[in-house]
């Protein structure tokens, strides 16, 4: 491959060192390991190993990290170095769910509550807990009972958070198979439902119309929207091609079509498009590449990034026009299964960049700078595509049933031994 100018700049960029953690920081710098690839270029620009409980959560706004754990710190990061901005504390830890938006910050914890903070971007970073939901109730209100469980908590561990701006909504899904939908302005739970008949694993919301789509263990994803002018919702389509738990969702819209994307444990991503007349979603096709569990997924201005249990991320490009898809590269630095994933836009004329935050039950916290440049193609395949570690997926058409087959190369995992011994105990 010739070597442009993009290309010699992002390889002599990638062997510059990272700046050290503060010295209280539980994290350790690894080394960097650059690696291009023809239709986009890629490396992993920082490297952290952890001391404390595995990461279970990410969220990345404004040029800040969060990062949530088995432990009741949520660590603040400034990338891409992840150098250490300071931790919220809190007193209950196992923090699965980390949801930015503007100013607000919504952490969700071990013991089935969600915190909010509010945020300062100064110079010196600054957060501060303004409420818990649910609120603390009164004596009073306790010894009363109620027959509406809306105010009630959760159950079980909440999995996951989404929110909605128009209305200044945070919906809460649990592994209790509920869902609640919470008014931010006075911390009121408005709605609450048994979504799905196992527990809830992603929840995600359309900015565009308020429309709700749920995903659980029991192999369904499903789509809700809110009863007009009430709070309560009504379930309008049942999503579900296999019985495999489907674990990750995202969403990819814009003003011209909505994608919906559904990662599962048998290692398939399917898609759906939306009927821009009747709103409903079209079963698309599905990307296989993946050996092992689909456990993240992030969608971003036409670009899947998914992370498996097979300790690999791809990163998927949707061609303009169609469903077709070509996974662009396999970025392999991880040594146990990608659990959380967040991203965001680095703009570029002509360049289209993100860096991408992985974490992994191997213990290590990964900063991925990513750029898509256009090229020429020729047929389904980019012109250059000649690298091994690149999955290209071409279409063909199958007279048997009429739908879109996809071929595929699959590169073998490489999994730590102490996760191998865990998959064959559990």
């Amino acid at each position: 491959m010739v070597e442009s100018p993009l290309t010699h700049v992002l390889l002599r960029a990638s062997s510059i060192s990272s700046t050290p953690p503060s010295p209280d920081s539980p994290w350790m710098l690894t080394p960097q390991h650059p690696s291009p690839s023809p239709t986009l270029l890629y490396h992993c620009v920082t490297s952290l190993h952890r001391q404390e409980g595995n990461i279970l959560s990410i969220a990345a706004l404004k040029g800040i990290v969060f990062t949530g754990t088995q432990s009741s710190r949520i660590r603040v990061w400034r990338p891409p170095e992840c150098i250490e901005r300071g931790h919220l504390k809190t007193t209950s830890g196992n923090v699965r769910g980390i949801l930015a938006y503007g100013n607000l910050l919504f952490t969700a914890h071990k013991d089935c509550k969600v915190r909010i903070w509010s945020m300062s971007f100064a110079d010196n970073f600054r957060a501060k807990k303004i409420s818990t939901l649910p609120r603390r109730r009164s004596f009073l209100s306790s010894i009363i009972p109620r027959g509406n469980n809306h105010y009630d908590q959760h159950r079980d561990c909440i999995s996951c958070l989404a929110y909605y701006n128009a209305e200044d909504l945070v919906y809460t899904a649990s592994w209790d198979k509920t869902v609640k939908t919470w008014r931010v302005c006075d911390q009121r739970c408005v709605d609450s439902f048994v979504a799905h008949e196992d527990v809830i694993n992603a929840i995600v919301v359309s900015q565009e119309d308020g429309c709700l789509f749920t995903s659980s263990s029991d192999g369904a994803v499903k789509i809700w929207r809110r009863v007009y002018g009430e709070n309560s919702h009504s379930l309008t389509m049942t999503l579900k091609f296999q019985p495999s738990p489907v674990n990750a969702l995202a969403l990819s819209s814009n003003m011209t079509s909505c994608y919906l994307y559904s990662g599962s444990s048998d290692g398939i991503i399917n898609f759906w498009e939306k009927e821009k007349g009747s709103g409903r979603f079209n079963h698309g096709g599905f990307l296989r590449g993946h050996r092992f569990s689909v456990l993240c997924l992030v969608a971003l201005e036409g670009v899947l990034i998914s992370g498996s249990e097979d300790t690999t991320i791809r990163v998927w490009k949707r061609e303009e026009g169609g469903g077709f898809h070509t996974c662009l590269a396999v970025l392999d630095g991880h040594r146990g299964p990608v659990r959380c994933m967040a991203a965001c836009l680095e703009t570029e004329k002509n360049v289209m960049g993100f860096l991408v935050y992985s974490a992994s039950l191997d213990g290590t916290l990964k900063v991925w700078r990513v750029k898509v440049f256009p090229g020429e193609k020729s047929g389904n395949k980019e012109i250059g595509d000649n690298d091994d570690n690149v999955d290209i997926v071409t279409m063909s058409s199958d007279s048997h049933n009429g739908k879109a087959l996809m071929e595929y190369e699959m590169i073998s995992p490489v999994l730590s031994p102490s996760w191998v011994e865990k998959k064959r105990q559990g």
